[in-house]
Order: structure tokens, then sequence, then C-alpha cells
């Protein structure tokens, strides 16, 4: 029991990535906090994990975030992974697509832990844990908002755990390349109605990005995440951890 005794707050935790991280918190004995815009959303979750709360969190909004400050109150562990990705040309993006991009991926994740992150720093222990994505180390074509976002989340996190190296709080990044989630799904659909591909086709290509020739499943990325909010992982701050089978090897 890794987590045990240990308050954890898992953002856009209702599926995916984020859903598989709850569950394997709640096995290794943290009170998980699941956090989402829609309530309804994380409520199967949170019958299923038994112990876990469920909390309205919208990260674009600073009310929310306070809100959901005042009833959550102090977490020592926060998995900033509320995300969204949305693909299209430079030359047809208006302001809002990348705009949001910006305020989901990358501003979301600062203010949610600038409202948590002060009293770990006065307990002398915490984990920061925000899920970024090989987007964030290596662009790719008709992504310019998610690759843009994604990189200045890895730069936050690398900058925020040199801040914080001597407080007992460690900062780091999860890397995941394509995830068998609705994200990847989605992706592929995209593709699919973009090339004519059928979507079997394009998950196929989406799987050949990795050189295991496999989407990741959630459960991976989860793993990861287990070990750096552990005490074994103390010494493990402001790294960008990939889990992508390879893809990118930096």
């Amino acid at each position: 029991m890794k987590l045990q005794g240990k308050k954890a707050l898992v953002t856009g935790a209702s599926r995916g990535i984020g859903r598989a991280i709850a569950l394997a918190f709640a096995e290794e004995g943290a009170t998980v906090v699941l956090g989402s815009r829609s309530l309804a959303s994380l409520e199967a979750l949170a019958k299923e994990i038994g112990t876990a709360v469920a909390v309205r969190l919208d990260v674009t909004d600073p009310e929310s975030i306070a809100r959901a400050r005042e009833e959550v109150g102090e977490v020592q562990i926060l998995v900033n992974n509320a995300g969204i990705a949305g693909s299209v040309k430079v030359l047809a993006m208006d302001d809002a697509h990348w705009q949001s991009h910006l305020d989901v991926n990358l501003t979301g994740a600062f203010r949610v832990t600038r409202a948590f992150l002060a009293p770990m720093a006065a307990a002398k222990w915490g984990r920061v844990i925000n899920i970024a994505s090989t987007a964030g180390k290596v662009g790719f074509a008709y992504t310019a908002a998610y690759c843009a976002s994604k990189h200045g989340l890895i730069g936050f996190t690398r900058a925020l755990a040199l801040e914080m190296a001597t407080s007992g709080v460690t900062v780091n990044a999860i890397c995941p390349g394509f995830v068998r989630t609705e994200m990847a799904s989605e992706a592929a659909r995209n593709i699919a109605a973009k090339t004519g591909k059928s979507e079997a086709e394009a998950t196929r290509w989406l799987e050949a990005l990795s050189p295991q020739n496999r989407l990741m499943e959630p459960e991976e990325v989860a793993a990861v995440a287990v070990l750096l909010a552990s005490e074994e992982a103390r010494g493990v701050n402001g790294q960008a951890i990939n889990v992508d089978g390879g893809a990118v090897v930096y």
C-alpha cells in the first residue's frame, strides 16, 4: 500500500488515463478525489472505488477551482490530467481552438497546482504529476495547439520542480504516446475521415508509430503515476517520462 494515508486529487478522472490512475491510487491505499466538469460522469467510478469522493472541477474556471479547493481541503498528491486534443491545420485554425488548448492543458494545470501547492510545501511532502504527452517533446502535423500546450506543460513542470526542490515536493510529468482511450479512438476517426482509410486502418497506423507496434494501455501510465507518487520516487524530480514503447527516446 504505497499511498496509504495520502489524499490524491485527479483531474479529468472520469475516463481513460485519469480513470486508470484513480483506480491504481485507490488500490495503493490513497483516498482519491475525482475531479471533472460533470459530477454525473464520475458517479460510476466513485461507486466502483467505494471510498472516492467526486467534486465538480472545471480547470478553466478559477471560481470552480477555488470552490473545489475549499471542498476538498489539502491533498498530498495532485495529478493534472484534464486535457483536450484537437486536430486542425494552422492556416485553418481560429483563435478559439488555440486558446482552448492552452486554457485546459496548460493554464488549467497551472491554476490547479497553484491552488493546492502551498500546503504540500508547508508539510514538507507532496507530489505534483502532470500528464503531458510525447507531443510535448516532438511536433506532430495538424496539432500545433495541442503540441504547444504540452510543450508548455513540460516547461512548467521543469521550472516548478526546481522551485520546489528543497521543499519535499516533487514535480514530474508523464508523456504518453497513443494510449487505448477515447482520445485515441477520436484520433483514428479523424484520420479516417480525412484520408479515406477505415478506422481499423487508422488505428493500425497509430499503433505503428510505436516501435512496439501497439497502443499503450491506460494502466501502464497509471503504474508510472503510482511510482512517482510514492516515497520511493522522492529523488525523481523535474522529469518527463515517456510511456510510448520507444517512439520518442529522450
